[in-house]
């Protein structure tokens, strides 16, 4: 590579006064041992409610290799990895969040895998410092997602990666609203390869990604690269309909061959009221996630709003 190579860092920021320092500190050291490309460091702020945007002003203000993206509002996590993905210059592009909970050393490997001919380098969880909670259901996520999406999506991996430029170029094309960026890098294909890592703890703060988001991320990467929620509510239906088939085969045999067993009451009948409202209700819910996100799309509107940058104009 040549001394002129660029590497950008998209750094998302929302609430993490607590670790900007912390972490633009180990990752200067980290990138320090690569003395041999440039560097750019472009921070989103996304919508931060405490000093994030205070710290991360100064810290424009003391190093030209830091920009800052401020958003309007907050608009979400992906949002503000597709604005540093349109922002960025470099001739490949590390995505990473700031808590400390991915190393910035783990990033050095990324870029020397990545000069040995891969476009896109994923860091790859070996462990993770979290709740047996989350640990179980992302297990459960990963393994679901495997089976039914339309792509392969690799385990145990978040945005932590790196990009080639061709592949962040092409990545700029997509500008769906329901954004789930580690599938849509799994769907350009290019060549790929993991790194694995051991996540630590987050150093300070409250997640960004409290349950109710994590969930609706959950179902984004579902509905985003696969159909299968509906050929279950389909598949549902059909059995549904022949157990309830076959339940009318049995009370008509035994109302002619022995009415005496019949009971009479209603509470099989409001049972299977209530069941099927049900099983409809779902089906009625899954179908409207679909159509909903339809509705985003057709919508048209910017996946971001930034309010103003420092060191930094937009390609």
């Amino acid at each position: 590579m040549a001394k002129s190579s660029l590497i950008s860092y998209v750094l998302p920021i929302y609430n993490e006064e607590g670790n900007i320092q912390l972490f633009f500190s180990a990752l200067n050291k980290a990138t320090a041992k690569l003395p041999e490309y440039n560097f750019e460091f472009i921070f989103i702020n996304d919508g931060s409610r405490d000093k994030s945007l205070e710290i991360l002003t100064t810290l424009a203000k003391k190093d030209k290799r830091v920009s800052v993206i401020n958003f309007s509002r907050n608009f979400g996590h992906q949002a503000a990895i597709t604005a540093g993905l349109d922002y960025a210059n470099g001739d490949a592009v590390v995505i990473m969040d700031t808590d400390m909970q991915d190393p910035p050393s783990v990033s050095i490997r990324l870029i020397k895998k990545w000069r040995t001919g891969y476009d896109v380098v994923y860091a790859q969880r070996k462990s993770r410092q979290d709740t047996f909670f989350k640990k179980l259901s992302a297990d459960i996520y990963y393994r679901f997602l495997s089976r039914t999406a339309s792509i392969d999506i690799p385990r145990n991996t978040g945005d932590f990666r790196l990009m080639d430029k061709r592949v962040v170029s092409e990545i700029r094309k997509f500008r769906e609203q329901n954004r789930y960026m580690r599938g849509l890098v799994s769907f350009l294909g290019f060549k790929q390869i993991g790194v694995q890592f051991n996540r630590h703890a987050r150093n300070a703060g409250e997640t960004g990604y409290p349950l109710k988001k994590m969930f609706k991320f959950a179902v984004d990467g579902v509905l985003s690269f696969s159909t299968t929620p509906i050929k279950i509510i389909n598949n549902l239906g059909l059995i549904v309909a022949l157990l309830s088939f076959l339940a009318l085969i049995i009370v008509g045999l035994v109302k002619i061959f022995d009415p005496s067993r019949l009971v009479p009451g209603w509470a099989f009948i409001v049972m299977s009221i209530f069941f099927m409202g049900g099983v409809q209700l779902i089906m009625m819910g899954v179908l409207g996630s679909y159509i909903g996100r339809t509705y985003s799309e057709v919508q048209g509107r910017p996946i971001y709003i930034v309010r103003d940058t420092l060191n930094r104009k937009k390609l």
